[in-house]
């Protein structure tokens, strides 16, 4: 705690209980002990004081119990020379001050009638409206409690000009936050500031002025005591959870503009106690070590473009866009749309060009930033195609490297629900096309960042604080981004360690997909991650531990019903519930019978080479024949849409390393034919594999198109190297 700060407060706690002290002598003196005290229109009393003590305050002599209580907490100032610890009695001196600041506000409905408009918006003749009544606290008291304003913004003081103020309070209304005043800096208040810049005021426009006084702020805090009170279910006196409430509930900040005064400094102090930190835009003392407040207590010399930004993240407010801005309609009725040849202005990425996603943890992210590089889509062809990248920053308070995948898989569904969009696929695989109506009704790539900014705050808002976004749609920008992406990739992949899925009890479920395939259950163990290589077990556990009633649910394993196939009671429950009762069982590790499903978005499909005793397994990026006979695009509608196809199966390209790969059906050493840039691209992988399995030559072994496409050619080439699938079991 600095002691320059708590000396500050503490004096100005001080002064301000002397000018309560003589405000209460002239009001009996003026109007005597027994005249009535209240603030107009309201239930709770002097709301501040009846929240943290119990006392009513009805009558001037009931202020006489208060400010003895009130002088009781105020400390002396701090020794000049002796350390002590200072955030203790500075609290104290907080909640003297805002006592003093009640009775002080309070007095002036008596002294001095017409102070205040006593309305909910200013008059012609009177800016300030002083305490909000009962029938507003219980219009807008409601909006804290339900989400719909996310918490509050306490002012004092001014902006350095006028064009910054309305720059200010445009911000932190888009942030959906109300915004209390009062207060001057230099003779000029921020609430006059917005008045000469044409901004209205008042509780309908979420800008209250409350008082020209710094102690018009107490409005603020008997605001969020009455919403404790009313709301939170919290009685009277029970000082604690008042506190307690406003700090878990009520998400509250005071912006400090100009000089920070003794008494601007005792107020906060008041404001702290209350978990509502303070953010100056001058070079005042900090104090950043956590405690009363969820984070920092105060961050100074703030510029002004990030004073926003900075408190809400101080404050662990979370953002909540309440719609999606993109000029088509925005409905999880156009998550299964289709968008076919002929009908796309724009196809991004897939087989015919390269294109990646990206969410990643990072510093320095500007909220709601959104920026193209490259063409955007008035700029291409029609029914062209082009490379395209999507890098999505965030950052938060809780936010974890976990996390990272979770959020990125999520774009699918993001996308989808635009009419308009089609996306499938993930990670470097992604697949995307815009239609020629989206496009003429004045959807652009802008908007898709735009999207995944709403998207993020307002389904993970507990993690997400701030999102930024860049897409990239040309080639060199979209190369750069998926060397980075794949890096990021293959260090998620490799977190799993040691895990198997024998040490576990419990696998995780994956339904993200069901829009495009109604009764495909994925379920992702510690050896199988899920088909879309977006998603492992420890994604699967993350996202459930973000969102508990997602896409992605824990899977009790049950009892083990043939440990050598992967199947288990737990298991064939889950899925048969979650496919509609299509599925009723499945084996997580052979593909021959009973094969776990598939939606669409698979890396890869492998499928029988009955002549060859083994198995080929083919990329969605390689266009050419294979030894089935069937291209890729044919793969996938024998394999996709949830059903069960034995010979047949969608997977990850990492699940080929596993040693659970279909185990139950000879492993990797089934495998006879891939195309070479799939050979190459997962080498490593495969060669690891094979040593693990003691044929370390293996994947030299394993053919190519440059070795055949004819499943003849490919069992000439097996039997030329010698390839240990033809000495294996029969499949069949």
């Amino acid at each position: 705690m600095s002691k320059i700060i708590a000396t500050s407060a503490i004096a100005g706690a001080h002064q301000i209980f002397a000018e309560a002290e003589e405000k209460l002598k002239q009001a009996i003196d003026t109007v005597g002990p027994e005249a009535a005290v209240e603030l107009p229109n309201t239930g709770y009393y002097l709301p501040v004081i009846y929240g943290l003590t119990g006392i009513r305050v009805e009558k001037v002599k009931d202020m006489e119990q208060v400010l003895e209580h009130a002088r009781e907490l105020l400390p002396e100032k701090p020794a000049e020379y002796l350390w002590t610890p200072y955030l203790g009695t500075t609290l104290d001196a907080g909640i003297a001050t805002l006592f003093s600041e009640e009775i002080i506000e309070s007095l002036k409905y008596v002294l001095e009638p017409g102070t205040y408009t006593e309305t909910d918006a200013p008059t012609d003749d009177n800016l300030w409206l002083g305490a909000a009544d009962d029938v507003i606290m219980r219009e807008r008291g409601v909006e804290f409690v339900d989400g719909t304003a996310p918490g509050f913004a306490a002012i004092t003081g001014a902006a350095p000009d006028v064009e910054t103020a309305v720059q200010i309070a445009n911000e932190l209304k888009q942030k959906m936050l109300y915004v209390s005043i009062a207060g001057k800096d230099q003779g000029v208040s921020f609430a006059e500031q917005l008045v000469e810049g044409g901004v209205e005021l008042g509780w309908n426009t979420r800008l209250v002025p409350f008082s020209p006084s710094i102690y018009g702020h107490i409005f603020s805090l008997g605001f969020a005591t009455r919403a404790a009170l009313s709301f939170g279910g919290v009685e009277a006196g029970d000082y604690r959870n008042v506190l307690r409430y406003n700090k878990e509930r009520i998400f509250a900040f005071v912006l400090a503009f100009g000089e920070v005064t003794d008494k601007k400094y005792a107020t906060a102090a008041g404001a702290i106690s209350y978990g509502f930190p303070t953010i100056a835009d001058t070079p005042i003392p900090e104090i950043l070590p956590t405690g009363v407040c969820t984070y920092e207590h105060v961050v100074s010399d703030v510029p002004h473009d990030e004073m926003v930004a900075k408190a809400i993240e101080v404050r662990g407010l979370k953002v909540v866009v309440t719609e999606v801005p993109v000029p088509v309609s925005y409905s999880p009725a156009f998550e299964g749309e289709r968008i076919r040849k002929g009908e796309y202005w724009v196809e991004m990425a897939g087989p015919k060009s390269l294109g990646c996603e990206l969410t990643e943890i990072a510093e320095d992210v500007e909220d709601g930033k959104v920026e193209v590089v490259g063409p955007e889509i008035d700029e291409v062809e029609e029914e062209s195609t082009i490379p395209f990248g999507i890098h999505v920053e965030v950052t938060g308070r809780k936010m974890q490297k976990d996390f990272e995948p979770i959020l990125e898989r999520q774009g699918h569904t993001f996308y989808n629900e635009a009419e308009g969009v089609l996306h499938m696929g993930q990670r470097d695989t992604i697949w995307m096309r815009i239609s020629k109506r989206a496009k003429d009704a004045g959807l652009t790539f802008e908007h898709l960042g735009k999207i995944i900014h709403a998207r993020y705050h307002n389904d993970f808002s507990a993690v997400v604080d701030k999102v930024q976004v860049t897409i990239y749609t040309r080639q060199e920008e979209v190369e750069k981004l998926l060397e980075k992406a794949r890096q990021a990739y293959q260090e998620r992949d490799e977190r799993l360690g040691s895990l198997t899925d024998e040490n576990v009890d419990t696998f995780y479920s994956c339904i993200l997909c069901q829009s495009f395939a109604p009764t495909h259950v994925c379920v992702i163990t510690p050896e199988r991650p899920g088909l879309c290589g977006s998603y492992n077990w420890l994604d699967g556990k993350a996202a459930y531990e973000m969102n508990p009633t997602g896409g992605n649910q824990p899977v009790p394993k049950g009892e083990t019903i043939d440990a050598e196939r992967g199947q288990w009671s737990g298991v064939n429950e889950y899925v048969k519930e979650h496919s509609q009762g299509q599925v009723e069982a499945f084996n997580t590790y052979s593909m021959m019978e009973n094969p776990m499903t598939s939606c669409g978005c698979f890396e890869v499909i492998s499928c029988v080479l009955p002549m060859c005793n083994g198995i080929m397994t083919v990329n969605r990026e390689f266009e050419g024949e294979t030894p089935s006979g069937m291209k890729f695009s044919t793969l996938a509608g024998s394999v996709g849409g949830g059903v069960q196809t034995p010979g047949f199966l969608g997977h990850s390209k990492f699940y080929m390393g596993s040693p659970k790969f279909i185990a139950a059906d000879g492993g990797i050493k089934r495998l006879v034919w891939m195309p070479k840039e799939l050979k190459e691209e997962i080498r490593d992988i495969l060669q690891k594999a094979a040593e693990r399995e003691g044929v370390p030559d293996l994947v030299d072994k394993i053919a190519t198109e440059e070795d055949g496409v004819e499943e003849e050619e490919v069992l000439e080439y097996l039997t030329k190297v010698g390839h240990p699938a033809l000495e294996m079991d029969p499949l069949f």
